[in-house]
């Protein structure tokens, strides 16, 4: 990590507040060894107990990205019934249709596609580009989320299981994106810069999240690859042997926007270079060492040919010119702050847990 994150901070020894943050307190949520085993198994026997007489268990979401795709093949080997949803956004890669396909297949799974409407995501995407904001992936991100929690509600289901993991993701620069589940920022973006009223795009509103879904429908998540050694080099060698699945070559190339938001507008426009956090984590949980993490920052983000490529589909599809796209990678940098948010709620709900910990009252958790 270096100053592009702008809160990054050093202690007098010189180590940064990542490494701090992941020494005293992601490495004590994360079990790698037998200890995670077990737990997971008993986990695991819960929900099944739970799920008896039940047509699913447990809900997981399938992007065909690695950390979804082997938590499907997890879920298998467990026995556990998922109901499993993909949200289609309009931005499908075909490695990632194939690597779906493959996955359900392999699993027995039964799959349930939700096909956004697109004429209401690209207007919600081109406002977010007219916006300035730095995560332009908001519109997708928070859309995958509510459908699935929609689904699993829809289908009485109240254990989600979820793909996240300190293993991969345990860097995270807070500075550099506000929270996709920040339902008030998107409906103020879309209110000043969109051009047609969202009747489809389906939010999940701060106290559905924080207080609905896990106090009143009583939903749990759970991260299963928190508690196994999960490398993922390794879990990609076991989903191309097992099941014929096809690497994308990118982090997160099974969608076309997100790779281009990630590899281009999010460096050129901010100075965002995702790989940074990315190549943190793995260094971490030990799959990375830093020599050859720097060798990976050294490659290019991409090819010409490529990059002129996707900047020509993404505006295409948008109903944009490349000219467009390039104006509002050029224009000003704007702070999500600057639009109605829930900042002030979440500060007093922060303010509200530890209150409710010291006291002693109950052990209080939100997702």
């Amino acid at each position: 990590m270096d100053t592009s994150d702008p809160k990054i901070s050093f202690n007098s020894e010189g180590v940064c507040n990542h490494c701090i943050n992941f020494d005293e307190v992601w490495s004590l949520r994360w079990f790698p060894n037998e200890q995670g085993k077990s737990m997971l198994e008993q986990t695991f026997e819960g929900i099944r107990e739970k799920g008896k007489g039940k047509p699913y268990d447990c809900i997981i979401g399938l992007s065909g990205g690695v950390d979804s795709s082997y938590l499907a093949l997890v879920l298998k080997e467990y026995e556990l019934r998922p109901l499993v949803v993909h949200v289609d956004a309009g931005w499908n890669s075909e490695l990632a249709v194939h690597n779906i396909e493959q996955i359900v297949k392999y699993c027995g799974y039964e799959l349930h596609t939700h096909v956004m409407d697109w004429e209401e995501i690209r207007d919600l995407q081109v406002a977010y580009l007219k916006a300035g904001v730095a995560n332009q992936d908001v519109v997708q991100d928070h859309a995958f989320f509510a459908s699935l929690y929609h689904f699993a509600v829809k289908n009485k289901v109240k254990n989600v299981i979820s793909g996240g993991n300190i293993s991969t993701e345990s860097v995270f620069p807070d500075a550099w994106h506000h929270d996709a589940m920040d339902a008030w920022n998107i409906r103020s973006i879309h209110m000043k810069f969109g051009s047609r009223k969202l009747k489809f795009y389906k939010t999940i509103g701060f106290y559905q999240y924080y207080f609905y879904y896990p106090f009143i429908k009583g939903m749990t998540v759970t991260r299963p690859l928190n508690f196994m050694e999960y490398d993922k080099e390794s879990a990609l060698q076991v989903l191309k042997q097992k099941v014929g699945y096809k690497e994308y070559g990118r982090k997160h190339g099974e969608s076309r926007f997100t790779k281009f938001f990630q590899n281009y507008f999010l460096p050129e426009k901010f100075g965002f270079d995702k790989r940074l956090p990315h190549l943190s984590s793995l260094i971490h949980s030990g799959q990375m060492t830093r020599s050859a993490a720097m060798d990976e920052l050294g490659k290019p983000l991409y090819e010409k040919d490529e990059l002129r490529e996707d900047m020509t589909y993404v505006a295409k599809k948008l109903g944009l010119s490349v000219a467009e796209m390039e104006g509002f990678i050029d224009s000003e940098k704007i702070d999500y702050s600057e639009y109605k948010n829930w900042d002030k709620h979440y500060r007093f709900l922060s303010y509200l847990k530890k209150l409710v910990r010291k006291i002693g009252w109950i052990k209080l958790k939100t997702y």
